[in-house]
């Protein structure tokens, strides 16, 4: 199931451009990636546990997923911010991102939370759960003697490739490949979700801020 987005995505970048720039080739990959999963969780009880969202990690969870959105977060505005523009590239087109046309009082931090939800559940506890797996399986050895090193890149690359992100922050896309290793190494060693989804909530509510009031 997990191969399905991640073979929607390399398919997309061998479209012709005009079929690239339509909004629906765009959301493609992501919309059969939701699909996929909603396939699997109703054939894998409990899925919940298996995605890593057991009630018993949300302390845990919350703890270390605000200290390295901070981290993340104060970081990714420094590069952002500093050496991006330094470099010569422009930053100007994040007015025009639909991010920045949503209101403040939605965005924050209700939209951001959301985002953060769907698309670790995705990302992390779908595709790179299921890409673990089948790896483990293939070095024959279990998850926790297994790091996934593999999985954790091709679930990294798929997040930071996937054409409406690509699109929306054009170079600053490459950003989410080190978001997306961060993350998933810490589902690697946790199986805890809801570190990964506070992480990324907080890092990108740290990081809209900083860049809204850099380019107000």
């Amino acid at each position: 199931m997990a191969l399905l987005p991640i073979a929607a995505t390399l398919a997309y970048y061998v479209l012709p451009a005009s079929l690239q720039a339509q909004t629906p080739a765009q959301f493609a990959p992501q919309l059969l990636a939701y699909l996929a999963l909603t396939l699997w969780a109703a054939q894998n009880h409990p899925a919940i546990s298996r995605l890593g969202l057991d009630t018993a990690g949300l302390r845990n969870g919350l703890r270390w997923g605000l200290l390295v959105g901070i981290m993340l977060g104060a970081s990714n505005a420094l590069v952002i911010l500093k050496i991006v523009p330094a470099l010569g590239y422009d930053l100007t087109f994040l007015q025009d991102t639909p991010h920045a046309h949503i209101p403040l009082a939605i965005m924050m931090p209700w939209f951001i939370c959301g985002i953060a939800l769907f698309v670790e559940v995705n990302f992390r506890g779908f595709v790179l759960g299921r890409l673990a797996m089948l790896e483990s399986r293939v070095w024959k050895s279990g998850l926790a003697a297994c790091p996934s090193p593999l999985a954790l890149i091709v679930s990294a690359l798929v997040f930071a490739f996937d054409p409406f992100m690509v699109n929306t922050f054009r170079h600053l896309h490459w950003i989410a490949l080190w978001d997306g290793m961060i993350w998933g190494m810490i589902w690697l060693r946790t199986r805890n979700l809801y570190s990964t989804i506070v992480a990324h909530a907080v890092e990108v509510i740290v990081l809209y801020l900083a860049v809204r009031t850099a380019l107000s």
